[in-house]
């Protein structure tokens, strides 16, 4: 079974776990690794031979333009990950809407292809949001990757369903949930920081439990800064953040290049189309 591999590209200062100790407005002053990093990251989807769907800051594409042709030129799908990174439960549904409206300007306007996919940054749609699906269909989006369907103390909503489903009746929009793997009876995140920190065993057994068992697609997830080991730190960031974004860096290429080897690989926005049909 075709699986979903998928980029979320921002820069290292633009993540959740830094939100607090960096302000937004010190945000280009600070040394810009990102077009450097997805480069890297689209030489390791080259020599794999591994199409992917990259879930895209506004902010970024308007800074970098030619990072996005290359993402495009590649054959990969340029898709939203919102406008600077505001978790959706900020946001009342107007400001969400105008924040999807932004960012797809910049990324449609950069990349020259539609923008038909979005993933909330921090997988922030949960129960808090109840809005945010419809806000999505009526922008015209086909589906969402915006769900972590677990229980973690930066985000989740443990009673989403696992799988493919339709959020919003009588819309064709799709929620696609990042897969999930079970370590010592909890649930985790099969991509991200968990995919650093675990064995690789553990993120393939979940995807072939996803493939086998229940008969979908598995939905897995990096960021261009996990395979920079070099990016500087944040000293007066909390020790677990400090913990959750350092480590294993220096694995991460490596480990990235087993997985694909062991797995099909695709784009998002192509597997929901032939998905969809059955949903």
């Amino acid at each position: 079974m075709r699986n979903a591999m998928s980029v979320d590209v921002e820069d290292w200062f633009q993540v959740g776990a830094f939100e607090t100790v960096i302000d937004r407005r010190d945000w280009d002053g600070l040394e810009h690794r990102v077009e450097a990093n997805t480069d890297a990251v689209l030489d390791l989807f080259a020599a794999a031979g591994v199409t992917a769907t990259f879930f895209t800051l506004g902010w970024v594409a308007e800074r970098f333009p030619g990072l996005m042709q290359r993402i495009v030129g590649g054959g990969h799908e340029l898709a939203s990950h919102g406008w600077d990174h505001r978790r959706v439960f900020t946001m009342t549904a107007a400001q969400f809407r105008d924040d999807l409206a932004r960012a797809r300007t910049v990324l449609e306007d950069a990349g020259g292809q539609a923008v038909t996919g979005y993933r909330a940054p921090s997988f922030s749609i949960d129960a808090r949001t109840p809005w945010a699906h419809g806000v999505l269909a009526d922008s015209g989006y086909r589906y969402s990757s915006s769900v972590a369907p677990l229980a973690h103390d930066h985000y989740g909503w443990a009673d989403a369903p696992r799988g493919l489903y339709r959020p919003v009746a009588g819309n064709a929009l799709v929620e696609w949930p990042i897969t999930l793997a079970r370590v010592l009876g909890r649930y985790v995140s099969a991509g991200g920081g968990f995919f650093r920190l675990l064995p690789n065993r553990v993120v393939e057994d979940a995807v072939v439990r996803s493939n086998r068992t229940d008969a979908h697609p598995a939905m897995f997830y990096f960021h261009p800064w996990e395979i920079d080991p070099g990016q500087p730190r944040v000293a007066n960031a909390p020790f677990r953040s400090k913990l959750r974004h350092y480590s294993r860096l220096s694995a991460m290429a490596g480990k990235l290049e087993r997985l694909m080897a062991r797995h099909d690989w695709g784009r998002a926005d192509a597997i929901v189309a032939e998905r969809a049909v059955a949903l």
